[in-house]
């Protein structure tokens, strides 16, 4: 594949912001950019970046609702029933400590707050605890509200709804070719019925994946592509932060600059989607985070599940560094 140069990157940028949608092989072609051409890259993403979104940069933030106590067997997960880590384990937070989290997530500037439990799927407690939550956060606060709960049915997604959960997270996490090397106790299939029956139920539907599990970059395409054609809204790309104890322990073959092309291209494929530099992206963009904003255009702020999060002090000050403005909910 030749390299593009400056110019053929920013007229294909034009393209896309014109509504022309790109191939496969120009994406490869993207994650192939050589690192000599990192930052022309870069200033095309962003030319796609700063069409749609401006220079706004979308908070959101987690709260572990259920960790560990999964009978999953995910391959990267420390809460998984294969994971040896030394993890804390809990049931569901109670209601009033799901609610408090709404305010935690407004005193960081966040505009999503992301309620997620471990699990295969809610039991019908759990369901009922956290729609119980939902309906007093929406009462309370103008924060956007995502769940992320495991598989989801059509009826669990149906009462969500209905609750006001505006966004239903399920990733895809690695491409449909190579699911099965990375799970065993469900399917790919499995993950898209659930992204289906999210939309179906009139939630906004958000997927993504874990870069860095051995993937080629035909995968990394292929997930690209397949969640654009699963029409998501919300793109979480995680980068891979391997933990003690769990089957990818030790498994690191990452650098910040291919990880930008990642969220480059990713940007390319589907321009006009939020972009989430999600888990890992302390560890493996290190002192190159900032640009990451020229492709991307939210991020988590705080702690993700089981692993640290930069200081929310630090996303603050390297938004505002970059001559970026933080999309806040009004609280």
């Amino acid at each position: 594949m030749a390299t593009m140069e400056l110019d053929q990157l920013a007229a294909l940028a034009q393209r896309v912001i014109e509504g022309q949608a790109i191939g496969g092989e120009q994406a490869l072609a993207l994650l192939d950019t050589p690192d000599e051409r990192l930052l022309d890259l870069l200033a095309a993403a962003y030319k796609i970046r700063r069409f749609h979104f401006g220079n706004k940069v979308k908070l959101n933030m987690i709260v572990n609702a259920k960790s560990g106590l999964c009978a999953e067997d995910c391959g990267y997960c420390s809460q998984s029933i294969v994971s040896e880590a030394p993890i804390e384990k809990y049931a569901l937070l109670e209601r009033d400590q799901l609610v408090e989290g709404a305010q935690e997530a407004l005193r960081r500037k966040a505009g999503t707050y992301c309620i997620v439990m471990s699990g295969r799927k809610p039991s019908k407690h759990e369901l009922d605890e956290v729609v119980d939550a939902v309906k007093e956060i929406r009462a309370t606060t103008t924060l956007k509200i995502c769940t992320s709960l495991g598989l989801i049915t059509s009826e669990d997604a149906e009462r969500l709804a209905e609750a006001g959960v505006h966004r239903f997270n399920h990733n895809l996490n690695t491409s449909e070719n190579r699911y099965a090397e990375i799970c065993h106790t469900h399917t790919y299939d499995n993950r898209v019925a659930s992204i289906e029956h999210v939309k179906h139920a009139g939630m906004s539907p958000c997927s993504g994946l874990i870069v860095g599990m051995g993937e080629t970059p035909q995968d990394v395409v292929d997930v690209a592509f397949s969640l654009r054609n699963l029409k998501v809204d919300s793109i979480p790309v995680n980068f891979l932060n391997s933990i003690d104890g769990t089957p990818l322990a030790g498994y690191s073959h990452l650098n910040p600059r291919y990880c930008l092309k990642v969220l480059a291209m990713f940007r390319f494929v589907n321009p006009a989607k939020e972009i989430r530099v999600s888990g890992g992206r302390e560890v493996n963009l290190r002192s190159l985070q900032p640009l990451a904003l020229y492709a991307a255009n939210s991020i988590f702020v705080g702690d993700y599940l089981t692993t640290v999060g930069q200081e929310p002090t630090a996303d603050w000050q390297m938004i505002e560094d970059l001559g970026f403005e933080i999309e806040e909910s009004a609280s």
